[in-house]
């Protein structure tokens, strides 16, 4: 089982399932915690943009193909799917968009845990890989992958280029990677993580929530405590507790 539930929304315009979800959800706190409900394709999307969760409890009243072409606009992975539904038919809706399971209504108690189950078995197998592949690059490639980080998320490895990272910025359980020319590339690791990879000659954790690259700040201000400029505009607080080794590493 995971070392932490499922993060999962229920999106449909049929609440007919939702009872026995959060009955579920009450019953088994471990493997599953619903961050919410939406109501049709739109909000769904909205909801799943806001709370990035794991999991998603499609129902078949929702329009699949409205729903999954916003989920593509969305700048992370599309989420699990389980989809849900009175029509027998619509399991090949479920295979159509690669979802985890198909759940007939009503729903059944144990037809609901080998669901989970197999979410849980994805994800787990997902990770390890992930991880293994990280390793790979990070570890026995270090030839290969110097000057670079290996950024994952669920579905690839990215080798960023170091000196190309202006700084980065904890979301959550994400990282997300600010690049010169404005783009962005969001990691499925933590920040911590990243804090012991990044080459420590060049960059320094000013914040809880954020990672700098020295060589990219163009003024450091100080109104009201410290702040990082890049040449993008952007502004990066100094926490109060780490400005004196930030004036360490800067050489101030």
């Amino acid at each position: 089982m995971p070392l932490m539930p499922i993060n999962a929304l229920i999106v449909t315009e049929d609440s007919s399932g939702v009872v026995m979800l959060r009955k579920f959800e009450a019953e088994n706190a471990v493997i599953l915690k619903i961050l919410g409900e939406a109501n049709g394709a739109n909000e769904g999307a909205a909801l799943t943009s806001l709370k990035r969760p794991d999991l998603i409890f499609l129902d078949g009243s929702v329009d699949a193909t409205t729903f999954f072409s916003l989920l593509g606009k969305l700048d992370f992975n599309i989420p699990k799917i389980i989809l849900i539904s009175k029509e027998p038919c619509d399991a090949m809706k479920a295979f159509t968009y690669n979802a985890i399971d198909f759940i007939l209504k009503p729903i059944e108690f144990n037809v609901l845990m080998m669901a989970m189950y197999k979410v849980i078995k994805r994800i787990e197998m997902e990770r390890s890989l992930q991880n293994q592949n990280v390793e790979k690059i990070s570890g026995h490639d270090l030839n290969i992958a110097k000057g670079f980080v290996a950024v994952s998320s669920l579905n690839k490895i990215e080798l960023l280029p170091m000196a190309d990272i202006l700084f980065c910025k904890s979301d959550g359980k994400y990282t997300i990677f600010f690049l010169v020319g404005g783009k962005k590339v969001m990691s499925s690791r933590n920040l911590g993580e990243y804090s012991k990879i990044l080459d420590y000659n060049y960059f320094f954790r000013v914040h809880h929530s954020y990672i700098v690259n020295l060589l990219h700040i163009v003024k450091i201000v100080k109104n009201e405590g410290y702040f990082c400029e890049f040449a993008n505009g952007s502004n990066v607080p100094v926490a109060t507790r780490r400005q004196e080794d930030f004036q360490r590493f800067m050489k101030l």
